[in-house]
């Protein structure tokens, strides 16, 4: 287990060693063989610690980093599962089916190689700097809230310690410690003089170490978190949600949190999308068509009939022969190695819709859970450079439905003929259906970033995308219906199996995707 979680291991070496090539710029990185010892972090490391730490927590790699990471670090650990669950985009993986095959060891692999040590040598060479650790704890909570949500139990406190066997923290104990570091970092930066981090001014990519920005993050992650526990501890949830809005969470556009990306530290969703053949699927066809969604075209592109078609989820090999479907759009999203498509992180957006989520629990959000919702719905749209305030006005007030995808034309035996999103974007009357309608447009909101959006539907149960056509799962809680977790890496039980066999009892299920987390109780 060490030669996973030791801050020493060689895989961690190269990767900050990318960091003692730079001074100032994160983009001037340039790797060496050196191995970087303890005694060699000092205060100007902390700044390109925390760069590799917020590139690699992202799940992205560089393909100027050998034997660390490559460009298809998104592809396997994001494009190909969370990416696929949700229906943001179809692969032809079997993950499409929702089965397993070696692909879910990418992602713990390159976390807990490479983001979760980067992480820590920025803590220990930014020791005695409280607003920059109060940053580093708000960065940890984001990290380890996205692998918690995908695994449950997972190596958490003793993570990076370089034990020989790393014991795995219950998610209700993950979840507690995030409250807690939350509740710090927000106490040093709200009472804290500076208005920017001096460690992290010119490494952070992406508030560019802006004390104030880093502040509101915090609190509009804590909104986040208070949300997904809410069915399970709801009483804290209300506590925490309020205390976030009160502290102050995103407001505008401006405050949203995107990675900014350079030609070695590339958006690799734009990378392989095209290349990799991803393509539009049949439920985001069904909800953008039949909202008349703007965003249809900004994300994707037409086939050469001219049409938005979007390919079913868990279609067999082959079961659609040489039907052409929607690509990504190759000015915006699949832009291949142009370098130019910041990475979404956390949108404003987001905080407007978890508000307005909020209100109908009856949490003091400050403000009404329609005009929470609206705003959410506008700030997205102007997020994707849509600003024609009537056509916005117009998709808020919007009466239609979603449709039936065009692929029925040409299978007509595909049982796709009703589709799961029912309601039109206008606010409806009942509680029950404004909760569905606030899950489909944050489930609009939040796209591409999957890791979120999958937990999201899974906490919620909302009924947002298609069953799939078939699936090659046949554990009990999986079948067709959404994945519950992504199971343990088959390299953690041979080497560390005493303590994924004691996560597995703290799972309180087996380990399949078909085990709901902690918080997951609907």
């Amino acid at each position: 287990m060490n030669k996973y979680l030791n801050i020493k291991t060689t895989a961690v070496s190269l990767l900050v060693a990318l960091a003692v090539g730079c001074t100032g710029d994160f983009d001037e990185i340039n790797t060496n063989d050196n191995a970087l010892t303890e005694d060699q972090l000092d205060a100007s490391l902390a700044g390109p610690a925390f760069a590799s730490a917020q590139y690699a927590g992202i799940h992205n790699g560089s393909y100027s980093s050998p034997g660390v990471d490559d460009q298809g670090t998104w592809g396997i650990a994001t494009g190909i599962i969370s990416s696929t669950f949700v229906q943001y985009m179809n692969t032809g993986y079997s993950t499409d089916r929702n089965a397993f095959g070696g692909f879910e060891s990418r992602g713990w692999l390159r976390f807990y190689t490479v983001a979760v040590p980067a992480l820590q040598n920025a803590m220990k060479a930014a020791e005695g700097n409280e607003e920059a650790l109060a940053i580093l704890k708000i960065w940890k909570v984001f990290m380890f809230n996205q692998m918690t949500d995908h695994y449950g139990p997972i190596p958490y406190t003793e993570a990076g310690s370089g034990a020989e066997k790393i014991a795995y923290d219950s998610q209700e104990a993950i979840y507690e410690d995030f409250f807690v570091l939350l509740d710090e970092a927000d106490t040093i930066l709200s009472a804290s003089s500076e208005a920017t981090s001096a460690l992290f001014q010119t490494s952070d990519r992406i508030y560019a170490g802006d004390v104030e920005s880093w502040r509101v993050f915090g609190n509009s992650l804590r909104l986040r978190l208070a949300l997904r526990i809410s069915d399970v501890q709801p009483q804290k949830a209300q506590e925490q949600a309020e205390l976030a809005v009160a502290n102050g969470v995103m407001q505008s556009n401006d405050d949203s949190a995107f990675f900014s990306v350079s030609e070695i530290t590339p958006n690799n969703l734009n990378m392989i999308v095209n290349s990799w053949g991803y393509f539009m699927t049949a439920s985001m066809e069904s909800i953008l068509k039949g909202y008349n969604d703007p965003r249809m075209e900004v994300w994707f592109a037409k086939t050469e009939d001219s049409l938005f078609i979007g390919q079913p989820a868990g279609g067999l090999n082959d079961e659609f022969g040489t039907t052409k479907f929607s690509p990504f759009n190759e000015d915006v999203l699949g832009n291949d190695y142009r370098n130019t498509k910041d990475i979404e992180i956390l949108m404003a957006s987001e905080c407007y819709l978890n508000r307005a989520e909020g209100a109908l629990n009856g949490w003091n959000m400050s403000g009404s859970a329609e005009d929470f919702y609206e705003t959410g719905i506008e700030l997205s749209m102007n997020q994707w450079g849509v600003d024609d305030a009537e056509a916005i006005d117009n998709y808020i007030g919007g009466t239609s439905t979603p449709v039936v995808p065009i692929i029925t034309d040409l299978y007509p035996d595909l049982d796709l003929y009703t589709p799961p999103v029912t309601l039109p974007v206008s606010w409806a009357s009942s509680e029950a259906e404004q909760r569905n309608q606030i899950a489909v447009q944050k489930y609009l909101a939040l796209f591409p970033e999957s890791w979120e959006t999958w937990a999201d539907l899974r906490r919620t149960d909302q009924e947002v995308v298609y069953p799939l056509l078939n699936s090659d799962n046949l554990d009990a809680g999986v079948g067709t219906e959404l994945m519950k977790r992504v199971i343990y890496v088959t390299n953690e039980i041979s080497s560390n199996g005493e303590a994924v066999d004691a996560a597995v009892e703290l799972l309180d299920g087996p380990d399949t995707g078909g085990t709901r987390l902690w918080w997951d109780v609907n």
